[in-house]
């Protein structure tokens, strides 16, 4: 479960700042919409993240997929002799010589860790993991430059592995490798926290895809495809092994197949409910999925990191979560998370969006609505709803938002400036 994520000195982030999961002491859809974790921690099921454009609310998402992917692959021999890929506030000469900064708290294994580190295009700066085994933090490793300090009592894991860490690898990473049993936990938990982009499919569209072998994945999948009423009453996925064609016919599908990258090795057939004049009901008739809507692609490819996510209880950020779908179906994926039948573990959904329809009080505590908005200096300020303290109980969050009152919007400048003095 995720508690809290920062960043600083990266993208459009000049100074830290705190993306929280920790419900605030109100009493909003406190049934549906939190869960207590434990006696210390009541987490929230989602967060919606609004902001103009170009205000921060990707680079947010792309901070937290950075530290998940260094987490994975800075120990890959084929990272040994290359830069590290981080850019830093390029807009303040204070920034230009400090590391980018991040920082994640997560509960991993019923215990709650705090771990992040500072890095710059030469190598690891500092880096820390530290848990707290009951009321107390206590370290578990505090990295300075080359100087490793290991806590003895409970990283034992990492004696002797020093050493082995290169300046651009995380020492994290590195006693994972060596089989560590919380290291190993840790980066087992990065590979739940699921970090995906609403405008290109191609990547969950192939995870989605091989679901399907799952016994019962068809069953929910197309369930959920009714209950959108997208008008699929049916479908057929089929893998195809390549080698079984004919060269003439792979070399000609290879020319003319019109199947993005995603979804080559698969035939995919929809079926629709066919009429005759007096609307009765002869057969299905068959489609390929390509033929359907971009929105409709869209969400059947979204369906499996969905389903999967709430299966094991884990954690899915979308960018731009709205894009190409219409907004009662991106309510209804919202929906998905706060219900206890179709979440009962409790997983998290964090997205991006500029749809306003789904700022309603009705859908959202006032904790789960964050904003994006880039001061004067072009740095990026986050902050939540919930540290507005004079929101009345019953306002229209929709309404407020487009009228300003949070900040977060585009000031579109004067338009008669574009159609000069007349």
């Amino acid at each position: 479960m995720l508690i809290e994520f920062r960043v600083g000195n990266f993208l459009s982030f000049k100074d830290p700042v705190t993306f929280s999961m920790s419900a605030a002491p109100i009493s909003e859809h406190k049934e549906n919409n939190v869960f207590k974790l434990d006696d210390k921690h009541d987490l929230l099921k989602s967060a919606v993240i609004y902001g103009a454009n170009a205000s921060g609310k990707s680079n947010l998402i792309k901070a937290m997929s950075l530290m998940k992917n260094f987490v994975q692959f800075s120990v890959n021999e084929d990272q040994a002799e290359v830069l590290i890929r981080v850019e830093k506030f390029r807009l303040n000469t204070e920034t230009e010589n400090k590391s980018s900064f991040f920082e994640i708290v997560f509960i991993c294994d019923q215990k709650k860790f705090r771990y992040g580190f500072e890095v710059d295009h030469d190598g690891i700066h500092s880096e820390w993991l530290f848990f707290t085994p009951s009321r107390t933090e206590a370290r578990l490793f505090v990295r300075e430059g080359k100087d490793i300090k290991i806590g003895t009592t409970y990283f034992k894991e990492g004696k002797g592995i020093e050493d082995k860490t290169r300046p651009n690898a995380l020492f994290l990473s590195v006693v994972a490798q060596f089989n560590g049993e919380i290291s190993t936990q840790i980066l087992k938990w990065f590979r739940r926290f699921n970090i995906i982009s609403g405008l290109d499919d191609t990547n969950y569209k192939t995870f989605t895809l091989d679901q399907f072998e799952k016994e019962d994945f068809k069953q929910r999948h197309l369930q959920y495809l009714k209950i959108a009423d997208i008008g699929i009453d049916d479908e057929d996925i089929r893998r195809i092994d390549p080698s079984e064609l004919p060269e003439g016919i792979k070399s000609l599908l290879s020319k003319i197949t019109s199947e993005p990258k995603s979804t080559k090795g698969y035939a995919i057939s929809t079926f629709h409910n066919k009429y005759n004049k007096n609307e009765k009901l002869p057969h299905k008739e068959e489609f390929s999925l390509v033929s359907e809507s971009d929105g409709t692609q869209k969400f059947f490819g979204l369906l499996g990191p969905i389903l999967n996510t709430l299966d094991r209880g884990s954690i899915l950020v979308i960018d731009e979560l709205d894009a190409r779908l219409h907004p009662f179906i991106t309510r209804f994926i919202i929906q998905l998370f706060h219900s206890k039948q179709t979440n009962p573990n409790n997983a998290q959904l964090i997205f991006a969006t500029h749809d306003t329809n789904l700022l309603d009080r009705n859908l959202f505590r006032r904790d789960q609505i964050w904003f994006t908005e880039k001061d004067q200096y072009g740095a990026t300020d986050l902050y939540s709803l919930v540290e507005y303290k004079n929101v009345r109980k019953d306002a229209i969050y929709e309404k407020d938002y487009i009228a300003g009152k949070y900040g977060a919007v585009p000031f579109i400048k004067n338009f008669e400036v574009l159609l000069g003095d007349e």
